[in-house]
């Protein structure tokens, strides 16, 4: 009996020394892992202030500019629209022809409106139209009056193409504006009308020629667009 107490005691003291081992092994860790969570607070500091820990930043493009048109390029717009609805040829031939005849007119100081007109009195816009009497494309140039103007693009068949034929239709009108100092007068010798007395032929490029003047005035007058 005594020796049964005995052990029992034994085995109750054994226990409760086991637990205060446990918990003194758990305080010691507790701590260690303080001390190290402290130590680690000046690393986590830098960490996040360099941005260590931050979401990456979406990327932003520079600023998209707008293609804003120049005056120049409004104005032809507009004439490109007019001139395709009027004569029924498609914006993207008569763009060309436009565009051409900018450039022409700049090459032979010949008001560009003026060009245009003349294409839609003698061809309405028709790169591949020959009259009669021999004159061909858009400005109805007849080559045997003109062969030496045609030898730098190759000969008489450049006249079928557009900027050929604009081309040496504004360096001839410039000629004869230069010679007669009188645009009328230019335009009736351009059509072998200079005897004419009513002056037909000019009178119908000059009201061509108003009609997209009004149109100049009015493409100006429109704010820019992207």
């Amino acid at each position: 009996m005594v020796a049964t107490l005995v052990r029992r005691a034994y085995a109750g003291a054994m226990a409760v020394l086991a637990l205060i081992g446990l918990v003194a092994v758990g305080g010691l860790l507790l701590l260690v892992l303080q001390k190290d969570g402290m130590e680690r607070l000046p690393v986590l500091a830098n960490e996040l202030a360099s941005g260590a820990f931050s979401v990456p930043a979406t990327e932003v493009a520079g600023t998209i500019q707008p293609n804003i048109e120049t005056p120049v390029q409004r104005e032809q717009r507009v004439m490109t629209e007019y001139i395709a609805k009027r004569y029924r040829v498609s914006e993207g031939a008569i763009a060309g022809y436009v565009a051409a005849a900018y450039r022409a007119g700049e090459q032979y100081s010949v008001d560009p409106l003026l060009i245009l007109a003349v294409m839609a009195v003698e061809s309405r816009y028709n790169p591949v139209a020959e009259s009669l009497v021999g004159a061909k494309g858009l400005m109805q140039v007849i080559p045997k009056y003109h062969l030496e103007k045609l030898a730098d693009h190759g000969g008489e068949e450049a006249l079928l193409e557009p900027e050929v034929n604009i081309q040496i239709g504004a360096q001839i009108l410039r000629e004869y504006q230069r010679r007669f100092r009188d645009t009328e007068t230019a335009l009736q010798v351009y059509a072998g009308a200079f005897e004419e007395p009513s002056a037909q032929y000019a009178n119908k490029v000059f009201a061509e020629r108003a009609r997209l003047e009004a149109l100049r005035q009015k493409a100006q007058k429109q704010p820019q667009s992207a």
